[in-house]
């Protein structure tokens, strides 16, 4: 099944509608969304709404203005809501998380992949208001659970924005009403995970600088991928990758034949590692039960130890040529799938869609804590991570 995106229609060409503004808003919004910013030129989105780029400029002056004003527009519902959000009335509270989450199931993708398109400063804005709704919302859930720490509540927090945003990452659809009773129960379980009472902070940050692999290619493999995480794909030159191991752009070039083959050959590399995981997981398990409970441990490994990667399988597919890409995501849908497979044989009465948006959830909010630092350095957090996603999956106690 695929989503049902509800996008105003363009009013006709020549008419000056009133709320050509909002329009345009919820045409970049789509747009963006699902091609991508760097896909898109200022005369696509003018052509979505029926007008020509000069009367599209008198509203945004440029994309970048236009994707900032798209994000804060998404977000003003995250905030309206936080204001009056309580947990200590669970059942209203998840129903309305939930709520919101499928009502603008655009946000995920908007500032988990396309944000990174925004100026620098704008970019700083966006994290700082971020950070600033996971500590609202980490205060809601301490308000339910007094008894928590702070970092036990920060975690749930977190937890439980990936589990809604993970909703925009698929084009996995149910009945309404029966997708609301999903995620709120998704929701609802990572609000009651019950973390350690001694749950610790995170370390003082300490910046350790890994080891510079002795093959050339493996160093410039390296580079590559954290530069791709934190630039983006685009955002990076090759003269970028060799001066960061000290050569000349060109001599990139004797070891990758293109820019894209290095991205190519990283994320090749991760999907490898995954289905060896898989394979061993589902080698040892002695039922359906341990080879979940046993993938669920080595994934949560896996983010955490390769978190740059991580990103980039989320965010960087498209730079990928069309078979590459085709085939890239056939592969991570394969992998799912084997996930599907061991949740509907512990649960075989479970709806197969309604699995697949379960193992998505607890796939999000493992990828979540691995792509944020505090979270990330936090040692407690991995078996924290398994915790919440064997509850997200409903696999019996251990």
């Amino acid at each position: 099944m695929t989503v049902q995106r509800i996008v105003p229609a363009a009013p006709a060409r020549g008419t000056r509608p009133r709320n050509r503004r909002a329009l345009i808003l919820a045409a970049a919004t789509d747009l963006f969304y699902r091609r991508g910013y760097d896909q898109l030129g200022m005369g696509d989105i003018a052509e979505s709404v029926a007008i020509g780029p000069s009367a599209l400029y008198r509203h945004f002056a440029g994309k970048q203005d236009l994707l900032r004003e798209v994000i804060t527009a998404g977000l003003a519902p995250v905030h309206d809501l936080l204001d009056h959000l309580d947990f200590t009335d669970r059942a209203t509270a998840t129903s309305q998380v939930a709520g919101l989450a499928l009502d603008h199931r655009q946000l995920g993708v908007l500032w988990q992949r396309e944000a990174r398109y925004l100026r620098p400063q704008d970019l700083r804005d966006l994290r700082v208001e971020l950070r600033d709704i996971g500590r609202q919302l980490a205060s809601r859930v301490q308000d339910a659970h007094p008894h928590r720490s702070r970092s036990a509540t920060d975690l749930l927090a977190w937890s439980m924005v990936a589990t809604v945003m993970s909703t925009s990452f698929h084009r996995l659809d149910l009945p309404r009403p029966e997708y609301d009773e999903l995620l709120t129960e998704l929701v609802g379980s990572v609000l009651d995970t019950e973390l350690p009472d001694d749950f610790p902070p995170p370390p003082e940050t300490t910046r350790r600088r890994a080891l510079v692999p002795q093959s050339r290619r493996e160093a410039l493999l390296a580079e590559a991928v954290g530069m791709f995480a934190r630039e983006g794909y685009t955002g990076v030159g090759i003269e970028d990758i060799g001066a960061a191991v000290g050569i000349a752009g060109p001599s990139v070039y004797n070891h990758f034949p293109s820019k894209r083959d290095l991205l190519t050959t990283a994320l090749g590399r991760g999907t490898a590692v995954l289905f060896m995981d898989l394979a061993a997981s589902c080698g040892t398990a002695s039922d359906a039960t341990d080879g979940l409970r046993r993938l669920v441990r080595s994934y949560v490994r896996f983010t955490l130890e390769h978190h740059d990667l991580v990103g980039l399988l989320i965010t960087e597919l498209e730079h990928l040529p069309e078979d590459q890409r085709h085939a890239a995501r056939q592969t991570q849908h394969d992998y799912v799938s084997e996930w599907v497979h061991l949740l509907r044989t512990v649960h075989p009465r479970l709806d197969p869609t309604a699995a697949r948006i379960r193992v998505h959830a607890a796939l999000t909010i493992a990828n979540d804590a691995a792509r944020t630092s505090h979270l990330r350095r936090n040692p407690a957090v991995p078996a924290a991570l398994e915790t919440i996603c064997t509850r997200i999956l409903r696999l019996p106690p251990d």
